[in-house]
């Protein structure tokens, strides 16, 4: 999860300051992948709190 935020946080900030489209649809492909990857750790802390 940190090296997938690492990454998007330095394509969205490349995005911003350069106006770069190509950074921003990665970055966007990065938010995704985190989204994923929050929705995957949920399920497991929540199973983990039921036992």
């Amino acid at each position: 999860m940190n090296a997938e935020f690492e990454l998007f946080s330095s394509e969205a900030s490349q995005q911003s300051e350069k106006g770069n489209n190509a950074v921003g649809t990665r970055a966007r492909k990065s938010a995704l992948e985190l989204s994923k990857l929050f929705k995957d750790f949920r399920k497991v802390f929540v199973e983990e709190s039921k036992k």
